[in-house]
């Protein structure tokens, strides 16, 4: 099946593919930024601390990569105040068709210099890659996730490489925030089908090369960390959230308490360790120490 790369990316990304023609997340399935202003919030403090290590410079960069329909990118420009808002150059990434955001610039491909933050919100499980089955030789299958007869396996290696790529680019920190798996868990047979699957509507469906639904595959985020290289962390979404300052606390009277505790469900929702909570945040440092991002954290067990 390596042949399927080649049928997933003309079906994400061809002249009548699913994001080329403009399909957006909020049309197929709920993702942080839809839910409300609080991802974006505690970006701005991860935001904050990495110009803080870069000493402040005069311009700082937020790159949103795979933006979508640029609900983060927005939420970030709306939400940045004080010297970091004065600063604060938004890039929205993304190859379907341009949005008009104010203040926000965008763009089809990377910047080639980001110095700042460039973050990665589920981009990496639409790169498409060799969906393949056993028998199989690979190199990337020999050291990530060996095959057993019956198994099927995603090859990452692309993904790897574009990552490698966006991390390259960046002098302060670059975070990929998804959903994927870890070598312990591959081996250990926790995929024997594989993740390779398909989203329509707001339901899971059976994967089809035809533009009509978004192709995705769970990532390797340990295999993309090694890519890179460099000084990383990879921990939880659910951890990496309490860390940057985000709770659910409920508190006032009235409709301050009403709020507050809307806003506590949805920091609930976006923190919950059998949804959003379980994602991974591999968070790179570029020229500035890793522990003056996020303080010592559990490693993430997907």
């Amino acid at each position: 099946m390596r042949d399927s790369e080649g049928a997933w990316r003309e079906a994400l990304y061809g002249p009548e593919g699913f994001f080329t023609r403009g399909s957006l997340p909020a049309d197929h399935f709920r993702t942080a930024p839809l839910i409300g202003p609080e991802l974006a919030e505690a970006l701005l403090v991860l935001l904050d601390r990495v110009d803080f290590a870069l000493g402040r410079p005069e311009r700082v960069d937020f790159v949103d990569l795979g933006a979508g329909g640029g609900e983060l990118s927005a939420a970030v420009r709306s939400l940045a105040s004080g010297s970091l808002g004065r600063r604060l150059h938004v890039t929205a990434v993304d190859v379907g068709p341009v949005r008009s955001l104010p203040l926000v610039r965008w763009e089809r491909s990377l910047p080639s210099a980001v110095t700042g933050l460039l973050v990665a919100h589920e981009w990496l499980d639409a790169i498409p890659c060799p969906v393949v089955s056993w028998p199989c030789s690979d190199p990337w299958l020999d050291r990530w996730w060996p095959l057993r007869p019956g198994w099927r396996a995603e090859i990452g290696a692309p993904r790897d490489a574009a990552w490698a790529d966006a991390v390259s680019r960046v002098r302060g920190a670059a975070l990929a925030i998804d959903y994927g798996h870890v070598r312990a868990d591959r081996v250990a047979g926790r995929y024997p089908e594989g993740t390779f699957t398909a989203y329509r509507g707001g339901r899971r469906v059976e994967p089809v090369f035809d533009g009509s639904c978004d192709l995705t595959a769970h990532v390797a985020l340990d295999a993309c960390a090694a890519a890179a290289g460099g000084e990383w962390v990879l921990v939880s979404q659910r951890d990496a959230l309490a860390a940057l300052g985000l709770s659910g606390e409920v508190a006032g009277s009235g409709m301050a308490w009403l709020e507050s505790l809307a806003r506590s469900g949805r920091v609930a929702e976006l923190r919950d360790p059998a949804g959003l909570g379980a994602f991974g945040w591999l968070l790179h440092a570029v020229d500035v120490p890793v522990s003056s991002l996020l303080p010592p954290l559990p490693p993430w067990t997907p």
